[in-house]
């Protein structure tokens, strides 16, 4: 197949909004060359010129054209040879003008249909533009074409290819003996009436036979002849006569009307022997009728080429009206040929098969180097010596034995640790060990904690460590014989002998000073500026703490949590207030002297909830009401977390600041800031500075934070630039969040943000932690990402550790591993409960290693591969151009399949991208990365915004960030509010979306419903007790609560993705054709996107070349 590029035209509305939270709306210009050719995207910066606009690039074979591996497109055969990993391939070997293109499944735009395929991709390349050809005949069953068989060679119907390679990109095979395959997943309509026959054309086949759908296949059809294409390639549908297309409306048609009018996106056949030329001016220029307000007919896939018609019809239908207006004079341009998106590894499959397989049993911890299921995969955890993957989640199970296979695959061996994480109800927490005042048993020379992995020897006198294999001798209290097989008999008695994860409580020996830690406090920081009055922040800020006070974290819900509270108050100045019980008022004392900040009271300040209830509800009564009418907009930063840190020292407690601000501090005081937003420095080699901090006053006071144990929790109401990467150290030094609610207006932003409040105030933490991770011989951490301190080279400080934040680890050889023994971490955080008890929570984790690369490949986990990968970016930032940083990504990448392809795939045509079986969603994740706002920005996303992202990644979990980066798109027209399931999700791609069509996008930090503008009425009304698209209110937020199954239904799935994030999800609708519409698009990642990302199709292009010229 070629695989051909076509430069890609802009579109005329200016940069796409970034929807983030809250992102500033810009207007949207015309901008256009003289001469009416709409300007093409700023080319893909990668490092080759791939997506310069200019000829399409044909990779062509290095052999002369063969019959490929006879490899089914959807089935992997069981028998391949161990030597090799599974993988798959994707075939880009031109085809030769007369080959057989098979019509069957098409692209469509609606959603796909249930059952699912077990293997992307279904539908055949786009032929060149040829003479048009007749529907092939369904081919033999056991065939897999990369070309068309000349008539003479006998067919391939031997045993199975050697390695389960599965090929993407010839025509698919219809069925495939001893692996039935199911109509697939996203290319396909459900059951239509039969169209019109198909227009007639010269044919290298005396008759065309009707296409008959593959056995193993529901007859999509009626009764009648073979569906016709348009020249877009979607079957028409039947129903009412054809109709012209209201001027303001674009976009394929959809089942719920007749056939179709005209695709917009779609430009008119080639003629045979036409030279390429610019597609119609009209094509995505400014819009024919005033009445688009701007918004040209779109091409299809969002940003994609223009698709060419399908092999075998002429083009549109007599009679079709085309909503494009052709210039007379102008020749129609050919269509390029183009990878089919069908074709190529689909993201839902692989999470659909997921579930199918693994999410039935539970996952049993017992078995060493179990690659766990998916983290879109709904399964239940039974700990049977190593940790849940909820706890910890490896880039591979499988490590290689030496450093040089290491260097050799380039897959980074990493662990994305949640020592706190939340278990799902129907799961036990870590069990509490207390060995009393001897506390935990560890190994004499590493001081690893007793695990499952230390081997009692010497009848159960002694144990050899399984890390460092010192002999330790066993403390008499913990004695006990062992059995025939060399167990202890009280092994399953005691959790740290057979469980992954468990609790010890600490001794005296563990605290700081060799003190029992007081319990902790939580101090609210509010800023009454003149911003933060107005906007309401303060008087919602105080009337909820007077309720969440009552939901401060405890370890026993029926005791009252012994969290001491204090409330501040700053403008320029600081004021104190003490809410003692004695008093009748609360008593306010204001520090003026910000440079050199203390507290002014003891006694007073911090509190007990219970005790002070009646003082501190007059406080926040009266707090808004002395701020009303305030005139002051300057506000300090630096002293109100010294304030914070001081009270805590003073009481010689750990505890949480909880900072309340709006604005950049530009007042006279330690740790002003100065307006440094500067745009022109986007894309050149000072870009790094704006992700530093720009005074080193905050890493400092940081530091200082953690050595007290003192978290800060940063909530945000910024109207301007705030210096986010400034203000955001401390916070990301002590293990704190940052929550940024920009424009914030309390009626539209209130939910959100009381909601994020409430999370963060009740969550379980742990306090003035310490992590260390311990390895077997042989590996060693050499490296950390996430929200902490380091002052060593070991030790991982986090004055706060919340059941959300993760620590990444990455582990480099420093010895060889032996297959026999694995390799072994231990990750052990000691830390203060809410309720002022020491503990240490342990978590292991063995893997197997290995001496055959492709043993490494078969037992990658990609999600976590990608986790890291944006970590690894997102630091790398801070020093280096986002361009060198892209590149060393791809780089990377491409080193990994490239070594896959030299070591583990067999022989193939230099044309066919072959990728192995567990990381063929590799490319499409990796360019999500790429192309996020902090790599690749488009124009209107804040500096601000880039580094709130950046500093929000660093701690995410893999769930997280598989959403931030490849959004959930569910078609909920499709729901069945009868039943628990919820559709199958589509690919996130413009031309995945139906007309008639409503759909929920989650990215983790928002949700959008995207209404289609043919959508039904009926659903319309249940969904929004709207009877028509045109009376949909845009800026609701919340849907209204309507007595229907399905208005139940949906709001009930909306809740349950809510509970599943950390961050509370405000809903945006979005209307067809609506300004908010460029926000949405913003999160189909498969497409180009306007700032010159590449499109997932043209990224595996470049994929492909790349591992070409390594190969080479």
């Amino acid at each position: 197949m070629n695989v051909n590029q076509q430069p890609h035209m802009a579109s005329p509305y200016g940069q796409p909004q970034s929807g983030y939270q809250g992102y500033q709306q810009t207007g949207y210009g015309n901008q256009h060359v003289p001469g009416g050719y709409p300007t093409p995207y700023a080319p893909y910066n990668g490092p080759a010129s791939t997506y310069q606009p200019g000829p399409p690039t044909i990779f062509i074979p290095s052999a002369p054209p063969t019959v490929s591996q006879a490899s089914a497109s959807a089935a992997y055969t069981p028998s391949a040879p161990s030597s090799f990993a599974p993988s798959s391939a994707v075939h880009s070997q031109p085809l030769p003008p007369d080959s057989v293109a098979q019509t069957a499944p098409q692209p469509f735009y609606g959603a796909p249909p249930t059952p699912p395929q077990p293997f992307p991709g279904a539908a055949p390349p786009f032929s060149a533009a040829g003479p048009a050809q007749p529907p092939a005949p369904p081919l033999g069953s056991q065939q897999s074409f990369s070309q068309a068989h000349p008539p003479s060679q006998p067919q391939f119907t031997s045993a199975p290819p050697p390695v389960s390679t599965a090929s993407y990109g010839g025509p698919p095979p219809t069925t495939q003996a001893s692996h039935p395959r199911a109509p697939p997943l996203t290319s396909q309509p459900s059951t239509f009436s039969g169209g019109p026959p198909p227009t007639s054309s010269p044919s290298q086949y005396p008759q065309p036979m009707p296409q008959q759908p593959p056995v193993s296949q529901p007859n999509p059809f009626h009764s009648g002849p073979p569906q016709p294409t348009t020249a877009a390639g979607f079957p028409p549908q039947g129903g009412p006569p054809l109709r012209v297309p209201h001027p303001g409306v674009q976009g394929p048609p959809m089942t719920s009307q007749g056939p179709p009018t005209s695709q917009t996106n779609h430009v008119a056949p080639p003629q045979p022997g036409m030279l390429p030329g610019p597609p119609p001016v009209n094509m995505a220029g400014p819009p024919a009728q005033p009445s688009m307000q701007g918004y040209p007919p779109q091409q299809n896939g969002a940003f994609g080429q223009v698709r060419g018609p399908q092999p075998g019809y002429v083009g549109q239908y007599p009679g079709q009206q085309s909503y494009v207006a052709q210039p007379p004079a102008q020749a129609p341009a050919p269509a390029p040929k183009r990878l089919d998106p069908d074709s190529i590894p689909s993201p839902i499959q692989v999470i659909e098969d997921d579930k199918l397989n693994k999410g039935n049993e539970p996952f049993v911890t017992g078995v060493r180097g179990q690659v766990p299921p998916l983290v879109t995969t709904k399964f239940q955890v039974k700990d049977q010596g190593n940790a849940s993957p909820r706890f910890i989640r490896c880039t591979a199970y499988n490590m290689p034995c030496t450093s040089d296979m290491a260097k050799q695959s380039q897959v980074p061996l990493a662990a994305v640790i949640k020592p706190l994480a939340t278990l799902p109800l129907d799961e036990n927490g870590p069990y509490i060990v207390d060995h009393g005042e001897s506390g935990p048993i560890r190994c004499n020379r590493c001081k690893a904690y007793m695990c499952p992995y230390m081997q009692f020897i010497e009848g159960g006198r002694r144990f050899q460590c399984g890390f460092c294999s010192c002999v330790t001798e066993v403390p008499p209290h913990y004695f006990q014989h062992l059995d025939h097989t060399g167990k202890r008999v009280d092994c399953y008695d005691r959790p740290e002998l057979s469980m992954g994860s468990y609790e010890f409580l600490a001794t005296v020996d563990y605290c700081k000073n060799n003190k029992i830690p007081q319990p902790p406090a939580f101090i609210f920081l509010i800023d009454v500026s003149y911003n933060a009055v107005k906007n309401g922040m303060v008087a919602i800020v105080c009337q909820e703490l007077k309720t969440l006070l009552d939901y401060l974290p405890r370890e026993n819900p029926n005791v009252a949590s012994n969290i001491r509270v204090g409330f501040v108050t700053y403008n320029k100045v600081l004021h104190f207030y003490n809410v003692k019980a004695s008093l009748a008022q609360p008593q306010m004392m204001v520090v003026s002297d910000v440079a050199d900040m203390f507290v002014p009271l003891l006694d007073g300040f911090l509190v007990n909830v219970a005790e002070s209830r009646v003082v501190i509800e007059s406080l926040l009564d009266q707090i808004p009401d002395m701020f009303a009418d305030t005139r002051e907009t300057e506000t300090v930063f630096g002293p109100v977390i010294q304030a914070g840190l001081e009270a805590l020292k003073a009481a010689d407690c750990a505890g949480k600041l909880f900072v309340f601000h709006s604005s950049l501090p530009i007042a006279e005081a330690p740790g002003k800031l100065k307006n440094r937003e500067d745009k022109k420095l986007v894309g050149t080699d000072k870009e790094k500075s704006l992700f530093q901090a720009q005074v080193s006053f905050y890493s400092n006071l940081a530091k200082e934070c953690v050595a007290q144990g003192c978290c800060v929790d940063l909530f945000l109401f910024p109207n301007q630039y705030v210096d986010v990467a400034t203000l955001g150290v401390v916070p990301t030094s002590t293990g704190g969040s940052i929550y940024k609610y920009t424009y914030f207006q309390g009626q539209a932003d209130q939910e959100r943000f009381l909601n994020d409040l409430r999370k963060d105030v009740q969550k379980q933490m742990g306090f003035d932690a310490v992590m260390r991770v311990r390895t077997s011989t042989g590996i060693r951490p050499t490296d950390f990402f996430g929200s902490f301190y380091m002052s060593n080279t070991t030790d991982v400080e986090l004055a706060g550790l919340d059941c959300d934040k993760t620590v990444t680890v990455e582990f480099k050889h420093d010895d060889k591993l032996s297959e026999e023994t694995g390799a072994l971490m231990q990750c052990a955080v000691l830390y203060t409960s809410c309720s002022g008890q020491r503990r240490l929570r342990v978590h292991n984790m063995a893997v197997n290693c290995c001496t055959q690369l492709a043993d490494l490949y078969r037992n990658c986990e990609t999600d976590t591969i990608i986790n890291y990968f944006a970590k690894y970016a997102y630091r790398g930032v801070l020093n280096n151009p986002t361009k060198n940083v892209r590149d060393s990504l791809i780089n990377q990448c491409a080193q990994i399949l490239a070594c896959y392809r030299k070591n583990c795939a067999s022989p193939s045509s230099a044309g066919q991208l072959i990728l192995p079986e567990c990381m063929k969603l590799l490319p499409v994740y990796l360019n999500c990365v790429l192309k996020s706002d902090i790599l690749h920005p488009g124009a209107d996303i804040s500096l601000d915004d880039r580094a709130y992202l950046r500093q929000l990644v660093s701690a995410m979990d893999v769930a997280e960030s598989h959403a931030f980066f490849y959004p959930r798109l569910l078609p909920v027209h499709k729901l069945n509010v009868e039943g628990n399931a919820l559709p199958v999700a589509v690919r996130d791609s413009e031309e995945r979306l139906s007309k008639g069509g409503v759909y929920l996008l989650e990215t983790g930090l928002n949700l959008f419903l995207w209404v289609g503008a043919n959508a039904q009425q009926e659903l319309l009304q249940n969904i929004f007790g709207a009877p028509a698209f045109s009376q949909i209110d845009p800026n609701m937020t919340s849907l209204p609560i309507l007595d229907n199954p399905y208005s139940k239904r949906l709001r009930e799935i909306i809740e349950s993705f809510r509970a599943q994030r950390s961050r509370y999800m405000k809903l945006m609708v979005v209307k067809q054709e609506d300004k908010l519409e460029l926000i949405f698009k913003h999160f189909l990642v498969e497409d180009k996107n306007n700032s010159g990302g590449a499109s997932y199709v043209d990224f595996l292009c470049h994929m492909h070349k790349e591992i070409r010229q390594l190969l080479s």
